[in-house]
Parts: structure tokens; sequence; C-alpha cells
């Protein structure tokens, strides 16, 4: 592979049993869990994961989630989520990120900690309240307001207050300040534009993806699927148990109708074929295989093997195919080994153009070093359930709710292998292979 120097596999030290899985409903940002924290959407589904795998909060040696807007009111949220849960002071906790992919990550950081014998039952996950990202001031009011903090006096203090100015309260919207690479100084709709330009994807094709990521929701929902990764949150009242996000009377003609966000006069990329901004959270138990064995549980399934790739930040969105040819090259295995796929739909363009990159044998020989493309993945085997543009994408959360989504898939059509694979904003990509059978 010429995209980047390493020496070292990316294997897993070795398979991890997931033992149970659960997850928050996926609600778009500003809407039912406003008030709801990003701690209580982590103990929700932490809570859930354990009671489903039927452990006492005492079972469990570690906690690890991933969360990339830390929450000033809970640093290291996954020890506070921990203890909220009731887990043992004595449990050990930390939070990972690595932007979109965090929630993949607690996974892996959670397989070293079993592989190294430091814990042996760990819950892992992903939390985001994307709602409570907050507004910051802007250097110029925050040196004001230190200023003032050092004036003594009340007639000093006053005297101060004829060096403000009005445009230092104009706020700053840290979320999108986060969404903006500074390496590349592109947002990440900026670099979905660039993606469509490069691979020729139209809007007509962005569109079309969106409404089938729709229409894959709404049915997942509708028939009761999600019914059973999802834990209902308790709000205002409420008992909030479906994902809001998915349209049910979504349309081509309703899609077509939206203008360019990103790029307002020669874009393709609208809030329609993109990923809304979401809260949510996601939790697996994570153990070796031995230990499900000896006590007894039947895993939802098994992770075989995990990689990363970095990319150009300006084309962040082609990670998975880096990340996934890596993982096949790790492993011997082709992609056609796979039966289902979840790759994160950040936005229509970036996952048509994975689709078209896996594909291409001039993509594959100029970026991969490879003789012969990736390989192609047909519509059926593809985010099967709906994605992240209808389900919505809490940028700590996501992996894990792939992988949990991904082995539900799999079990229940009978099949065995899957693929689990997403862009990380700053360029870079992961790939994480489950299966569900064990071992040998």
């Amino acid at each position: 592979m010429t995209n980047e120097t390493r020496s070292v596999p990316n294997l897993s030290p070795q398979p991890l049993a997931v033992l149970s899985a659960a997850r928050t409903p996926f609600v778009r940002a500003f809407d039912a869990f406003l008030d709801v924290p990003a701690l209580e959407l982590g103990t929700v589904a932490a809570r859930g994961a354990l009671e489903r795998a039927g452990l006492k909060p005492s079972d469990i040696d570690e906690t690890i989630f991933g969360n990339v807007a830390g929450p000033p009111d809970a640093a290291n949220i996954s020890r506070v989520i921990a203890l909220a849960v009731g887990l043992p002071q004595t449990t050990i906790a930390h939070t990972v990120h690595r932007n979109c992919g965090s929630g993949l990550e607690a996974l892996v950081a959670a397989g070293h900690a079993l592989a190294s014998g430091r814990s042996e039952l760990v819950i892992a996950g992903g939390v985001e309240s994307m709602s409570n990202i907050p507004l910051i001031f802007s250097h110029e009011m925050t040196r004001w307001l230190v200023s003032q903090s050092r004036r003594r006096s009340w007639w000093r203090k006053l005297a101060g207050l004829s060096s403000f100015r009005p445009r230092f309260l104009k706020p700053i919207a840290a979320i999108e300040r986060g969404l903006t690479d500074p390496t590349c100084g592109l947002n990440m709709g900026q670099t979905a534009e660039v993606l469509a330009r490069d691979f020729s994807i139209s809007r007509d094709r962005q569109d079309e993806f969106a409404l089938a990521s729709h229409q894959r929701a709404i049915a997942a929902s509708q028939s009761g699927y999600f019914d059973e990764e999802i834990v209902p949150v308790e709000t205002s009242g409420k008992s909030i148990n479906r994902d809001i996000g998915p349209r049910e009377g979504q349309s081509l003609e309703a899609l077509e109708k939206l203008r360019p966000i990103f790029e307002p006069s020669t874009g393709s990329v609208t809030v329609g074929n993109s990923c809304p901004i979401t809260d949510g959270a996601a939790a697996v138990v994570l153990a070796r295989p031995e230990t499900a064995v000896a006590r007894g549980i039947e895993p939802l399934g098994y992770i075989t093997a995990w990689t990363h790739a970095g990319c150009d930040p300006s084309r962040m969105g082609l990670g998975p195919v880096y990340a996934t040819a890596r993982l096949l090259e790790d492993t011997g295995l082709s992609l056609s080994d796979f039966d289902l796929i979840e790759l994160n739909e950040a936005f229509a363009a970036q996952v048509l153009a994975c689709l078209d990159a896996l594909a291409d044998e001039d993509f594959a020989r100029n970026e991969l070093g490879s003789a012969s493309p990736v390989g192609a993945v047909a519509s059926d085997r593809l985010n099967i359930h709906g994605g992240a543009i209808a389900l919505g994408h809490p940028v700590g959360t996501t992996g894990t709710r792939l992988v949990l989504t991904l082995l539900r898939a799999l079990r229940a059509r009978g099949l065995k292998r899957g693929l689990a694979t997403l862009c990380i904003g700053g360029g870079q990509g992961a790939a994480m292979s489950v299966s569900t059978v064990a071992p040998e």
C-alpha cells in the first residue's frame, strides 16, 4: 500500500466476544433529547447492555467510551457513566477520542485491555449529545471578562465597561469549529463536495442514495427490527423508544428541492443527502471468548480484526477505502467474503465515492499500490437497514452502533461475516470485521 508507510499489521490481538449490546434511540439534535445530557444517554445504554448480558455491576472490570465533544460537567465521561450505572468505585475507566471513529476506538481499546489481562469484562461504547455542544465566546470577549475579573473595586469595573464592544457577544458555534479541519481548512461538508467533483457523483445519485437510506430505516423501524437494540430514554415525562430522524414521507421530489448548503452556487451536497447532527449512545459488553464460555453466555457475535488508515484530510471521506484495503491485506480476506457491510453515511457523496473507489482499478493502482481493485459492493449487502443519513450520526457513538446493528443483521439472516467501516474527520478511516461464528 502506498498511502502511508507502516511496518506492523493492525490485527486485533485475539477475537473478542460481544456478550450483549444496547443503544438509545438516535434523535435529531435540539429535539427530544435537548435536555438530556450525554451522561444520561451513556448511562442508559451501558445499563441496558449490562442487563441484557445478565451481569451484575460488580462483574465489570472496566468501562471505555468514545466521546468527541467532552461535556464540561462530566470530564472523563466513561468514569462518570460507570459510577452512574452502579459499578464499584474500584472499576477503572477512560474515554477515547478519534473523531467519528471514537465509538469504534472504544471497542479497540477494550480489545487491548482484554488481551493484556487487565480486565475480564468490559463495557465499551460511545456517547454524544450534539445538542449540548456549547456556544463559545470570542477571544476578545474572553480577554475582556478576564480583565474585568481582575478589577477589584467597583469603580474600576465600571471604568472597564468603556472597553466593552457589542461585537464581543457574537457567539461562536463550537460544533461548527469542531467540524472544520484545521489542516486543510475545509468543513466536513466541503470535503464531501471535493469527492463529488473528483468522482463525478451527480446530485441525482446522491439524492437517490439518501432516499433509499430513509426507506430502509423506516421499513426496519416499522417492522420492529430496531426494538431489540434500543433501550428507551425517559425525558420530560415521555418515553422515547424510537429513532427520531428517518422520514416516513421522504420523497425524491422533496430532496430535489433542497439547495446545496456548503457550496450554494456550484455544489450538490444538501442537508437532505447528508447525515443530521444527532444525540445518542450505544454500548456493548466485551470479553474474551473463553470467558463467555465459562460464564455460559451465548455471545451476539465476535469482533475478529480491526485496522485504521490515514488519508488526505481534504478527502477524508475515502478513509473506509484505505482502512478496508489494509484490513483485507492483514487478514487475507477479500471483500466478497463479507456477507453484509455497514459503511457509515456521513454524506451520500462520500459513500458513493467510496463505492466507486473500491471498484476502481486506477484508484487501486495509484492510491493502494494494488494491481486490482478492492472489489464491488452490491446494494443488497450495504446498510440494509438504512444508515446515518436517516438514523443520524452522533459522532462519538456511531462506530459502536455500526457493530451492534451489523451483528444483529447477520444473526437475523443466518449469515457469518460482516464489515463495519467509517470515515474519520481529519483524514482517517477505520474498519472492523465481525462474525457470528465462534473462533476456533
